[in-house]
């Protein structure tokens, strides 16, 4: 079937039911339950915060639990596995074009009109609900790195793989181990900024206020910090999904095991361990200055970079599931694995249901529950939020429909001759 549009003729129109692989789409329902539960820091809004400005300090025994956990396995590992899934996402949808015949331009340019729709949808989101988007943040990114290297042969790609090893680095670690070699790694941070959840504006009780701040950081976020992403060598998650979406690693892991192997273990184990230190200071057991504990401080430079190993560890470690649980034909359990899928399959809709069910029940401009809850009945909270996602996925996956966000953006995409 051929789509016209204005930019030139389709030869087909979004992904079809049949020609999902499990491993991507596990992938994202599980990642989803991770941010659901990383997002809950910015909702505690009376809790008191320690030097980082992000993770509370207060609470019981169990709270505490809970935050040495997240610091460890969730807080900026998450988000590296979902920008990996966004780049080979999609490298997908543009092979999957040009292999049915489409011209690689027109297939770029249905990728670019995503990006600046999912940059409209962003900063939407932003304002009404949730500052901390990330989805006009993947957009601007993958708006350039689409244009830079989607098509652009396999050589070239891994030379810029390894640049942005270099820019990490160079950039990101460099002035620590600067200040590191001068004896100043006590005092390299500024624990006295003001705390990074305030930008969230979950703590303002008038709605239209609380809407200003989070178009400004939404703004930001999506505008200012994405190229720094770029400096500072933050695409290398991107190509890296465009790399294995070429090699189609994760729809055929039984022929890459090793590798994934290799991955999910080390990527894992330096993920845990460059967060131990900021965990065990954040529980006080490890006795260190504040500057170094803040946002801009050592250990959270450290956790910052070892998270896109964990991240890559997380993708690996999924598809070494995947490709287990196809081998096998399991069938117990295979409900909850195909629900989980099914949110996968729509996880913008997801993502954004998540904000929809959180900030009008936890903002101080809603019912204010953030103020009452701590981090462990917090987490209890994203729990539930990310089941009610699952049984309304998966609803709509026995129903055969896809979810409403994603029935838009395809409409968006590929106009009314889509289906």
């Amino acid at each position: 079937m051929t789509i016209a549009t204005e930019e030139g003729p389709l030869r087909r129109g979004a992904v079809r039911p049949g020609e999902r692989a499990l491993a991507p789409d596990l992938a994202r329902g599980i990642m989803l339950l991770g941010i659901v539960l990383s997002n809950t820091a910015f909702h505690l809004w009376a809790a008191r915060r320690g030097p980082s400005g992000w993770q509370p300090v207060d609470g019981s025994w169990l709270d505490h639990a809970v935050q040495f956990t997240m610091i460890i396995v969730l807080d900026l590992r998450v988000y590296p596995l979902f920008a990996f899934l966004f780049g080979y996402g999609m490298t997908q949808l543009y092979l999957r074009q040009t292999a049915a015949g489409t011209d690689p331009r027109d297939a770029a340019r249905i990728l670019r009109r995503r990006s600046l729709w999912l940059i409209v949808i962003g900063l939407t989101h932003a304002t009404l609900l949730m500052a901390g988007d990330i989805i006009g943040f993947y957009g601007v990114l993958s708006l350039v790195l689409g244009l830079a290297f989607l098509r652009r042969g396999e050589r070239a790609l891994t030379w810029w793989i390894w640049v942005g090893v270099a820019l990490i680095l160079l950039v990101s670690a460099g002035p620590a181990l600067s200040a590191l070699l001068r004896g100043e790694l006590g005092t390299f941070g500024d624990a006295g900024a003001d705390p990074g959840f305030k930008a969230y504006a979950s703590q303002e009780a008038n709605w239209l206020t609380a809407a200003g701040t989070r178009l400004r950081t939404g703004l930001f976020v999506t505008f200012v910090a994405s190229p720094l992403t770029l400096v500072g060598g933050g695409f290398i998650l991107f190509l890296l999904g465009f790399w294995t979406a070429r090699r189609r690693i994760l729809e055929e892991p039984g022929r890459h095991r090793t590798l994934l192997r290799l991955t999910a273990l080390l990527g894992i184990a330096v993920g845990w361990l460059g967060a131990l230190p900021a965990a065990l200071a954040h529980i006080g057991v490890l006795h260190v200055p504040d500057d170094m504990q803040s946002e801009s401080g050592a250990l959270m430079v450290l956790r910052d970079i070892t998270g896109n190993a964990a991240g890559l560890g997380y993708v690996a470690a999924v598809a070494l599931f995947a490709q287990w649980w196809t081998a096998r034909g399991l069938r117990h359990g295979a409900t909850a694995v195909a629900a989980v899928t099914s949110v996968g399959k729509r996880s913008l809709s997801c993502y954004l249901a998540h904000s929809l069910l959180f900030a009008p029940v936890l903002a101080a401009w809603g019912l204010g529950l953030g103020e009452q809850l701590g981090s462990a009945t917090m987490a209890l909270f994203a729990l539930a939020v990310w089941l009610v996602t699952v049984a309304g996925a998966y609803a709509l996956e026995r129903a055969g429909r896809r979810g409403p966000a994603e029935a838009v953006l395809r409409r968006l995409m590929y106009g009314r001759r889509a289906g």
